[in-house]
């Protein structure tokens, strides 16, 4: 996919953030089915609104009877947490190829659980207490005319075996299809897939291999109300992916999960417990001690390096992203049929 800056003429300003950035949306088509795309809900995830932006640059450029805008209106948010993404500018080079280990375990940061975007969106049309940056794209939303047949937040890890593809629960006996194109693509690129056994833990249902079901803000709740975190639990509001389809249609949800960092050999074992997961943390947190004692980012790296423990490049995140969403479309269906 190519693209280009978008141009003005093409952005909706949604609203501002709690320290005053405005929030851009892109709405582009005229199909008689909308399209949600989201990236940034987490800052320290940056691969998904750098697809977003290249994505609105590239449908900017599409003349109006392509079909990609006969079919669908496309309702993009490239980043909708535009003071994390300043907080967390130091590592995140708008044009890395990949990413520095030692510049982003130094200078990663990330909400709490409780102030999170994603789990932060209004609980109706009358709720005070969301965050600006959820209510701006909760009112945006509201304004569109036709049905939200897919929405998909695009997510990174920082550090998994693989890519891990997250779905609906309402839609898993109805995506072999998607699945087997995020497989297929995912193997030919060179990578195995993500593997963990959550047992709904926060809503993580396990499917198979690579695939289980997106996180719920009801069982995110329930998790901190277990661990005697009252407080955290109750600031839990719906996500985007609950939020879309609370608005009446059976839209496909999908949340993308790709890696920042290959950790080789995790999700033999689908923990948790994971042994060499917890090796790898285990190693992680010594990284983390050395950088806060005055070692260099880059002597870090290195070490990381000489263990096996890679970068995985933005290009590829990118491929599978898009993977994820146009198998998503093609689950769906051509709604001109």
């Amino acid at each position: 996919m190519s693209g280009r800056d978008v141009p003005s003429t093409s952005e909706s300003v949604l609203g501002s953030s709690r320290e005053g950035c405005p929030i851009p949306g892109f709405c582009f088509g005229r199909g008689p089915v909308a399209v949600s795309l989201l990236g940034g809900c987490h800052a320290d995830e940056p691969v998904g609104p750098r697809l977003l932006r290249r994505l609105a640059g590239y449908l900017a450029e599409l003349d109006a009877e392509d079909p990609m805008l006969t079919r669908y209106q496309w309702w993009i948010i490239p980043h909708i947490n535009p003071d994390g993404g300043a907080r967390n500018a130091a590592w995140q080079d708008s044009d890395a190829n990949a990413y520095d280990l030692g510049r982003y375990l130094a200078g990663k940061v990330r909400e709490l659980p409780g102030d999170d975007i994603e789990f932060g969106f209004p609980r109706g049309d009358a709720d005070p207490g969301a965050r600006p940056e959820n209510r701006a794209a909760y009112d945006w939303w509201r304004t569109c005319d036709r049905p939200f047949v897919l929405h998909a937040s695009l997510h990174s890890m920082g550090f998994a075996a693989g890519p891990f593809f997250l779905i609906d629960r309402a839609w898993e006996d109805r995506c072999e299809e998607l699945k087997a194109s995020c497989r297929d693509r995912a193997r030919a690129l060179g990578y195995v897939l993500h593997d963990v056994e959550r047992h709904g833990e926060k809503g993580f249902f396990r499917f198979q291999r690579g695939f289980a079901s997106r996180p719920d803000s009801r069982r995110m709740a329930a998790h901190f109300e277990a661990l005697g975190d009252t407080a955290t639990a109750s600031r839990f509001r719906p996500s985007s992916m609950e939020t879309l389809r609370s608005f009446g249609h059976d839209t496909l949800t999908l949340v993308s999960e790709m890696p920042l960092f290959i950790l080789p050999g995790v999700g033999e074992t689908p923990g948790p417990p994971d042994p060499v997961a917890e090796r790898w943390k285990r190693r992680l947190e010594e990284w983390r001690s050395e950088l806060s004692a005055g070692a260099a980012p880059a002597a870090v790296s290195r070490a990381a390096r000489q263990e096996g423990l890679v970068p995985m490049p933005v290009r590829d995140q990118m491929a599978l992203q898009w993977t994820f969403i146009a198998a998503g479309l093609r689950q769906i269906g051509d709604p001109m049929a």
